[in-house]
C-alpha cells in the first residue's frame, strides 16, 4: 500500500436528490450554487457509490459506515451503541442500546419525529422526566443531542432483536402500526417494554412542567417516544488497523462521532456544532484546517441539509447546500496547501418528494493533486455518472483513496 495522502473529506449528508419541476427538472445540486464543490469536480475525478445496499436499514449509520470502509455483514451493530459511544456511554457485554426519539404526536399520528427540533436544554429536562418514571437499575435513558436520545438496557434478559421502524420515515403514519416487534421468541419481552413506553410516555411527559413551558411559548409539544436501532457495542476495525492512517472526526450528532470513535477516530468537537441549519460551518471548516496539520484524514459532516430535507423544504435545502459550499468547503479549500486530497460526497439522498432516504448511489468527487482530472465539469448526481471513478460499492470508495485494507 502507497503511503497515506492528507484528505479531507467533505460529508454532507443528505444531500442528494431527484429532478424537481419547480427547478426545471433539475436536483437541488444542479439548482444551487456551488463553485466549490465543482471545483473540486472539475480539478477531480468523479462517480458514484452505493451507501445503502438491501439488507441493512437506510439510515445514517449504514451510509457513513460504507463511506468510511466499514464491512457491514461483519461491523454493523446498529445506531444505539454508535450513538452511546458518541455520548461517552461505555457499553458493557449485555448492555442493549437503543437510539430514542423525542417526538410530537396528534392522537396517533407521528407530525414531527423530531419534536421541533427541541432545544438541548429542553430535551435534557425531558430525559430526566422519563427517567423518574421509568429508570431502574437496569433500565437508564441518556441525553444525547436535541431530539436524539438514547436507551441503555443493561443485562442479559435483554436484547437487540427488535424491528423498529426509523421515525423520519412515517411522519404522518400512526404510531401504533410501527410498534417495535421482536425478531425472535426471546427478545419479545425487550419488544414488550419498548412498547410500554411508547404507551405511557404521553401522559409522563404531558403532566411535566415542560410541557406547559413549550405551550406558554407556542412550541410544538413533545409528547412521545420512538425508540429504534437497537444493538450491542460491536467490535469495528479501527481505520489505522485497516489503512496504517490517523484520522479525525468533526460532527455535531453523536451517530457520526461514536462511529468515529468505534474507528479509532479523533473526534474534534466544535462549539456552536447544533446538527442544524444554525450550526456553527466556520468552525467546523476551521477545525478542519487545524486537524489535517497533524492527522492523515479528516470526516467533516454537516447534518444540516439532512435535516432540512427531511422536512420537505426544498428553498432551506438549496440555502443549506449553498452555505455548505461556502461556508464549509470553500473556506477549507483556501485555508490548505495544494498537497491535501479532498472528496466530497452525501452519504444517501433524500428527496423532497419523500422526506426520506432511499438507496439510490450517491454523487463522489475526489480532487488529487498527483491524478489528471476526468471531463466532469460540476458536481451533480448526473455529471458523476460519467466521471472516471465509475461505480463504486461499500469500502472501494476508502480503498480508492488509500490502498486495499489490511
Amino acid at each position: 500500500m502507497s503511503n497515506p495522502k492528507k484528505t479531507i473529506i467533505f460529508l454532507g449528508d443528505g444531500m442528494a436528490d431527484e429532478a424537481i419541476a419547480s427547478l426545471g427538472n433539475c436536483t437541488p445540486l444542479q439548482a444551487a450554487k456551488t463553485p466549490a464543490m465543482d471545483a473540486i469536480a472539475r480539478e477531480g475525478r468523479s462517480g458514484t457509490l452505493l451507501t445503502l445496499p438491501k439488507g441493512f436499514p437506510t439510515s445514517s449509520d449504514v451510509a457513513n459506515m460504507s463511506v468510511l470502509g466499514c464491512e457491514l455483514k461483519t461491523d454493523y451493530c446498529g445506531r444505539g451503541a454508535l450513538e452511546a459511544a458518541g455520548r461517552g456511554i461505555v457499553l458493557g457485554p449485555d448492555d442493549v442500546a437503543f437510539r430514542v426519539n423525542l417526538v410530537t404526536t396528534e392522537g396517533d399520528i407521528l407530525r414531527d419525529f423530531s419534536g421541533g427540533h427541541v432545544a438541548p436544554e429542553t430535551a435534557a429536562r425531558l430525559i430526566d422526566v422519563l427517567n423518574d418514571a421509568f429508570a431502574t437499575p437496569t433500565i437508564r435513558f441518556h441525553s444525547g443531542v436535541s431530539y436524539r436520545n438514547i436507551l441503555v438496557l443493561s443485562g442479559s434478559e435483554f436484547s437487540p432483536d427488535i424491528q423498529a421502524d426509523k421515525p423520519d420515515d412515517n411522519t404522518g403514519n400512526p404510531v401504533d402500526e410501527h410498534l417495535p416487534t421482536a425478531t425472535n421468541p426471546a427478545a419479545e419481552a425487550t419488544a414488550a417494554l419498548l412498547r410500554r413506553f411508547i404507551a405511557e410516555a404521553p401522559a409522563v411527559l404531558a403532566a411535566s412542567d415542560v410541557a406547559g413551558e413549550l405551550a406558554a411559548a407556542g412550541l410544538p409539544p413533545v409528547n412521545g417516544i420512538w425508540p429504534w436501532s437497537g444493538g450491542r457495542a460491536g467490535a469495528i476495525r479501527t481505520l489505522h488497523d485497516k489503512f496504517g492512517i490517523s484520522s479525525a472526526v468533526i460532527s455535531a450528532v453523536d451517530v457520526i462521532t461514536g462511529l468515529g470513535i468505534c474507528l479509532g477516530m479523533t473526534p474534534i468537537p466544535v462549539e456552536g456544532a447544533t446538527g442544524y441549519i444554525d450550526t456553527n460551518y466556520e468552525g467546523k471548516a476551521d477545525a478542519a484546517i487545524d486537524a489535517i496539520r497533524t492527522h492523515d484524514l479528516v470526516y467533516l459532516h454537516v447534518e444540516a441539509i439532512d435535516e432540512v430535507s427531511h422536512a420537505q423544504d426544498l428553498d432551506l435545502k438549496l440555502s443549506a447546500i449553498e452555505d455548505f459550499d461556502r461556508r464549509v468547503v470553500e473556506r477549507v479549500l483556501n485555508g490548505i496547501g495544494n498537497d491535501v486530497r479532498t472528496a466530497v460526497l452525501p452519504d444517501h439522498p433524500v428527496p423532497i418528494r419523500l422526506g426520506k432516504h432511499t438507496r439510490l448511489p450517491v454523487p463522489v468527487a475526489i480532487r488529487d493533486p498527483k491524478v489528471h482530472p476526468d471531463q466532469i465539469m460540476t458536481f451533480d448526481e448526473v455529471a458523476c455518472l460519467d466521471g472516471a471513478l465509475n461505480h463504486m460499492r461499500g469500502p472501494q470508495f476508502m480503498e480508492h483513496l488509500f490502498g486495499p485494507a489490511r
